[in-house]
């Protein structure tokens, strides 16, 4: 029998195509491929925990737990940039590799923090809501900022990090960055200043924009302590992952006018929870929605399939992060 690539989606809001006409388009006769529904591993049946690779979507948990019940697999795929929804440490402990896809959506999520910035620093939904009540009062005007005189700040500078950097820089922010893992010259070879601490950019920033994984180093990066460093007109934008920033330091800070704005695709704990998170003052939050377009989305399930075809047939493996 042909071995099994199980893709696993969340049954809660399903992204992925029934008919997986992209990954059968790669994976070939190599193996066969499924499609199953899950609110987590618990649910994860005979036919998957007997898989040769699985293929994660997004917000579907793979614990420990269900990890110690596979019984064939040589990789656990996630479907995305982020991997933090994968126990890394007990895949490793279990002898299974963790891949992700880093670099699909790097132009998509580039422009999604570009395009929450510039809301912002433009104030365009305050503005779009005056018009739409037949007013024509600029009631915003303390907030609508000359891009060429701001600092945009940037947290981690991978690739998206650097797409995002180089975005901001031809807009004519003036863009500074924090990440203590980059060698020294990276700010010289792209034109854009290094700040050695976070705390440092923290208190230059007008618009913070987060770009960094979620590990047990970044959960809570930005919390009250941090947001207390930054001026109370400065904006954050956050397309990384939601924990990076603690939601609810950040919704006080908003309440409480001690920060501009906020610009979120991602939520601590998402989706919003509660009528009076979605209230909260000067924020615009998308759904989790960054990386997403069309040319993403087929370019993140190809090369997915493509680890998993290699995983099915013992060859060796793209993108392992464990």
């Amino acid at each position: 029998m042909k071995p099994l690539i199980a893709i696993i989606d969340w049954a809660k809001s399903p992204l992925s195509d029934s008919t997986a006409a992209v990954e059968r388009g790669v994976i070939r006769d190599a193996a066969e491929v499924r499609t199953f529904l899950c609110a987590s591993d618990a649910d994860f049946t005979e036919e998957i925990l007997g898989a040769s690779a699985l293929i994660v979507w997004h917000n579907t948990p793979v614990t420990a737990a269900g990890i110690a019940r596979l019984r064939h697999c040589r990789a656990i795929i996630r479907n995305g940039v982020g991997f933090d929804s994968v126990d890394i440490t007990a895949a490793k402990r279990a002898g299974i590799p963790v891949c992700n896809v880093p670099d699909y959506g790097t132009e998509e999520v580039a422009d999604h923090a570009i395009a929450l910035a510039m809301a912002l620093c433009r104030q365009l939904f305050p503005l779009n809501a005056e018009a739409k009540q037949l007013g024509w009062t600029i009631r915003v005007t303390e907030k609508l900022r000359r891009l060429r005189t701001q600092t945009f700040g940037i947290v981690g500078l991978g690739r998206i990090g650097t797409a995002t950097a180089l975005r901001a820089k031809a807009l004519g922010f003036q863009v500074h960055f924090y990440d203590p893992y980059l060698p020294n010259g990276v700010d010289k070879a792209i034109g854009i200043a290094r700040e050695r601490s976070l705390n440092d950019l923290l208190r230059r920033a007008d618009v913070l924009s987060l770009h960094c994984p979620l590990t047990d180093e970044t959960r809570h990066l930005v919390a009250a302590r941090e947001l207390a460093l930054m001026k109370s007109s400065a904006f954050v934008v956050n397309t990384a992952r939601g924990a990076v920033v603690e939601k609810a330091a950040l919704f006080r800070a908003l309440r409480e006018d001690r920060l501009a704005g906020a610009g979120l695709d991602v939520v601590e704990d998402e989706p919003l929870k509660t009528a009076e998170e979605a209230a909260t003052p000067n924020l615009i939050v998308t759904c989790h929605a960054a990386f997403c377009s069309v040319e993403s989305k087929a370019e993140m399930r190809a090369t997915s399939a493509r680890i998993a075809r290699a995983a099915a047939l013992g060859e060796p493996l793209e993108n392992v992060v464990s």
